[in-house]
């Protein structure tokens, strides 16, 4: 499959970002095939921590959409 940028950009603004959405999922089907960097790792082990240290801070991922559809 060759699919050239201009091929794309001929596409609506609603078909791009489906296409994207697409894209992303064939990826994150296949977490695996994307290590992640020490740094990341990193992160994710001090987020952990964080978290085990004080569950009770922080809001849930609802909570943060909430927000955000509120906000906007």
């Amino acid at each position: 499959m060759s699919t050239q940028l201009s091929d794309i950009l001929q596409l609506t603004i609603a078909e791009r970002i489906q296409l994207a959405e697409d894209i992303w999922d064939s990826v994150a089907a296949f977490p695996e095939a994307v290590p992640l960097t020490d740094a990341q790792k990193e992160e994710l082990d001090r987020r952990l921590r964080a978290h085990a240290t004080n569950p009770d801070e922080g809001i849930s991922w609802d909570e943060m959409k909430d927000r955000l559809r509120t906000s906007a």
